[in-house]
C-alpha cells in the first residue's frame, strides 16, 4: 500500500472515490476500456453482499437458476421499448468460430428477453404459476463514461425475474422486492435509503412501473442502488408467456423483474468513508477485526503472539471474521494506517503492557483516533475476559453508530425549497423534496436548467394534501425528490 494521502473529500469527492478504490485494493482498472477487475477484497466483499441478498431471496420463495450470457438480436428487438432503451450500450458478436453468424448475437445487458422464451416454454397452465428464479451473474451495457463500481462496461449482479397470474401478485412481488432491497441495504450496508417509484421518463426500458431504492452518497449526490420493476404483460406479449388459467381461457402472464448490482459498493464506499479511507460497516466487512501486535524483542514476542493467537482461536469460534497483522517489514503505524485506509471496523492492539494486565486496546475506525475536543486517544482499553462477547457488542454498535450518522448526514441535506429558485439553489449540492405536477416538460426543465432528476415519488412520507408544482405551479397530488445523481 502506498503511504499517499488520499486527495481531501471537501477538495475533489470523485477524485478520492477513484484513489480509494484503487488503494485500498478493491479493484482496479482492466485492460478493456471501461472494464474492471474487482480484487480479492473487493470480491470478498461482493460475496458479503450476495450472500446477505441470497438469504433474503430463498426466505421468500425464490430460486436460483442460470441463463446465457448470448442473447439473439431478434429477441431483443420483440419487446419495441426494451430494444430502444438498450440499443446505444449493446455489445454485439457477429463472429463464432472464424465465421460470421447467421444472426448476430448480443451479450446480454439484462435478461428479461432470454428469460421471456423460456417462460414460454415452460408455463401452460395456472398450475405452472408463479415462476420465482433469481440468477447472479454478469452483464454487460457499453457505457462511454465509466467509474469503478458505479458505471462499468461489463459488471456483477443478481437479476430476478418472475411470472405471475394476476396483475395483483405481480405487483404485490414488485414491493416485496423493493422492500428486501431496502431491508438489506439499511441493515447490513448502513444505508438509509428512500424507497419509491420512478417517473416515466426515468423508468426501466419496458416496464409499467419502476421502484427504487435511492441513497445519499457524502458529497449529496444520489445513486439509485437497486431497482424493483413492475412489467405488466409487455414481455409475455413479446414471448408469448401465455396459461390456461381457472376458467380455462388463455392469458397472457404478469411477470417482474428486479436487481442489485456491484454499485452497491460505490454505495458504502460514498456513504460512510472519509479522508482516511473506507468505513466498512461490521455485517458486510471482510475483516471485521484486526489484531495488530506490538512488540520490541523476542522475549517481548513470545508472551504477545502467545496472548494473540489465544485470542484470535476464541474470536474465530465466535463468527468473527479476522486477521492477525504479523508483518515485521512495517510499524505498527504503518498498519494502524493501512486497516483504517481498508476500512476494518474495529482494530485490537495488544503489547506486553496489555499482557500484563489482561486487557487489549480498541480502536473503532467509525470514531477519529483522537477527541476532537480534548485531544485525548479514544482507544478503549478492555479486559480479555469475555472478550468475544465484548468485540461482538462493539461490531453491532459500530453499524448502528454508521446508519444513524449517514441518515442524518441524509436528513440534513434534504430541503423544502419555497419556489424554483430556491430549488435550482437546493440541488447544487442536496436534495429538494418538491411537489410536482409529474410532467413531463417540468421535470425535462428541472433537468436542463440545473442537471438534476427526479430520484423517485417515494412511497412514504407523503403529504396529504395537494399542493403546487415547484416548477410550474399548477396543482400536484405528489412530492419527488429532485437530485444530481450518479
Amino acid at each position: 500500500m502506498s503511504e499517499d494521502k488520499l486527495t481531501p473529500r471537501s477538495e475533489n469527492f470523485s477524485e478520492w472515490y477513484n484513489e480509494l478504490v484503487l488503494k485500498a485494493e478493491l479493484a482496479d482498472y482492466s485492460p478493456v476500456r471501461g472494464c474492471m477487475v474487482v480484487r480479492p477484497y473487493g470480491w470478498t466483499l461482493w460475496e458479503n453482499i450476495q450472500q446477505a441478498l441470497d438469504r433474503r431471496f430463498k426466505e421468500t420463495g425464490h430460486v436460483n437458476a442460470a441463463f446465457p450470457l448470448f442473447i439473439p438480436m431478434s429477441f431483443l428487438e420483440k419487446e419495441k421499448e426494451h430494444v430502444e432503451g438498450f440499443s446505444p450500450e449493446l455489445a454485439v458478436v457477429t463472429h463464432g468460430g472464424g465465421e460470421k453468424l447467421e444472426e448476430p448475437l448480443v451479450v446480454r445487458p439484462t435478461s428479461e428477453t432470454i428469460i421471456g422464451y423460456m417462460y414460454s416454454k415452460w408455463v401452460k397452465s395456472w398450475r405452472d404459476l408463479p415462476i420465482l428464479i433469481n440468477q447472479w451473474g454478469n452483464v454487460v451495457r457499453w457505457e462511454m463514461r465509466t467509474k469503478l463500481f458505479l458505471r462499468t462496461a461489463e459488471f456483477y449482479w443478481q437479476e430476478g425475474h418472475t411470472a405471475h397470474a394476476t396483475e395483483e401478485e405481480a405487483r404485490e412481488e414488485t414491493l416485496r422486492m423493493l422492500n428486501v432491497y431496502a431491508d438489506f441495504a439499511i441493515n447490513e450496508g448502513a444505508v438509509p435509503v428512500i424507497k419509491g417509484i420512478k417517473s416515466e421518463t426515468e423508468k426501466f426500458a419496458g416496464a409499467v412501473m419502476s421502484t427504487t431504492i435511492e441513497a445519499m452518497m457524502g458529497d449529496t449526490k444520489a445513486l439509485q442502488s437497486g431497482t424493483s420493476h413492475y412489467l405488466g404483460q409487455n414481455f409475455a406479449r413479446a414471448f408469448d408467456i401465455q396459461f390456461t388459467n381457472r376458467n380455462n381461457e388463455l392469458e397472457y402472464a404478469y411477470t417482474t423483474s428486479w436487481g442489485l448490482s456491484t454499485r452497491f459498493i460505490g454505495a458504502i464506499i460514498m456513504t460512510h468513508g472519509d479522508d482516511k479511507g473506507l468505513i466498512l460497516p461490521p455485517r458486510l466487512a471482510p475483516i471485521q477485526v484486526v489484531i495488530v501486535p506490538i512488540y520490541k524483542n523476542t522475549e517481548e514476542k513470545a508472551r504477545v503472539m502467545e496472548a494473540t493467537d489465544r485470542i484470535f482461536r476464541e474470536l474465530k469460534a465466535a463468527g468473527i471474521r479476522l486477521k492477525v497483522d504479523d508483518r515485521e517489514e512495517v510499524t505498527p503505524g504503518f498498519k494502524f494506517n493501512d486497516w483504517e485506509l481498508r476500512g476494518v471496523p474495529l482494530r485490537m492492539e495488544i503489547g506486553p503492557k496489555d499482557v500484563e494486565k489482561n486487557a487489549v486496546a480498541l480502536a473503532r475506525r467509525d470514531r477519529p483516533a483522537k477527541d476532537p475536543q480534548t485531544g485525548a486517544s479514544t482507544k478503549l482499553f478492555v479486559s480479555q475476559e469475555n472478550l468475544a462477547a465484548t468485540v461482538s457488542q462493539m461490531l453491532a454498535d459500530i453499524q448502528q453508530s454508521l446508519l444513524e450518522r449517514a441518515t442524518a448526514f441524509r436528513d440534513a441535506n434534504i430541503h423544502d425549497p419555497k419556489d424554483y429558485e430556491e430549488l435550482k439553489q437546493v440541488v447544487q449540492n442536496g436534495w429538494a423534496f418538491s411537489y410536482w405536477c409529474e410532467s413531463k416538460e417540468c421535470e425535462a426543465k428541472v433537468k436542463e436548467e440545473t442537471k438534476a432528476s427526479t430520484r423517485c415519488i417515494p412511497l412514504e412520507g407523503q403529504p396529504s394534501e395537494p399542493g403546487k408544482c415547484i416548477v410550474c405551479g399548477t396543482e400536484a397530488k405528489r412530492k419527488v425528490y429532485f437530485a444530481k445523481a450518479y
